[in-house]
């Protein structure tokens, strides 16, 4: 079974660097801007994603100039946001992008896109990320799927997002 996950994991990661190595880039690119000026990089996770702000503020490498997101009220035109969910139509997380797009405040989102018929953050969202995490990703001795890696693909995106905009803040300095 450790196999299994490996190998799925492996071409999880695979695929999202694949599919979304521009929309890494240009996310990167977004939120350097608020980093070069005098800005700062808010986060916001809802459910389980909410881990990867522990990371991005309190773990081993915190991400420079970052804090959590407590409301938008708070927020400037030098200001970028990045909001995390398990998929792009998540009420909550759509209600906040179309609270920052409302403000003119740029976001990045990060989920798996549904591509249904109505309003998500990928419609809302300057750069939308897709997890590409649907449902689980092994199948279980009864037929059912288990091993449901939202929060892993959001801490890859994650983590190649910081390290792009540590590259670009480097690049110009």
């Amino acid at each position: 079974m450790l196999k299994m996950l490996s190998t799925q994991l492996t071409g999880l990661f695979l695929k999202l660097k694949e599919k979304e190595e521009l929309a890494l880039e240009d996310g990167a690119r977004l939120l350097a801007q608020a980093t070069a000026g005098e800005g700062k990089i808010y986060f916001k996770g809802f459910n389980e994603m909410e881990g990867i702000i522990h990371e991005a503020i309190e773990g081993a490498e915190p991400m420079a100039h970052a804090e959590v997101l407590e409301q938008t009220n708070m927020l400037t035109h030098t200001d970028r946001v990045i909001v995390f969910s398990r998929f792009s139509d998540t009420p909550e997380a759509v209600s906040l992008g179309q609270d920052l797009m409302e403000k003119g405040i740029p976001f990045v989102s990060i989920s798996a896109a549904k591509n249904e018929d109505k309003e998500d953050l990928t419609d809302l969202a300057d750069i939308h990320i897709d997890t590409h995490v649907i449902r689980p990703i092994l199948p279980a001795d009864d037929g059912k799927r288990v091993v449901f890696p939202s929060l892993i693909a959001g801490l890859y995106i994650y983590h190649a997002l910081k390290l792009t905009i540590d590259e670009i803040l480097l690049e110009n300095e």
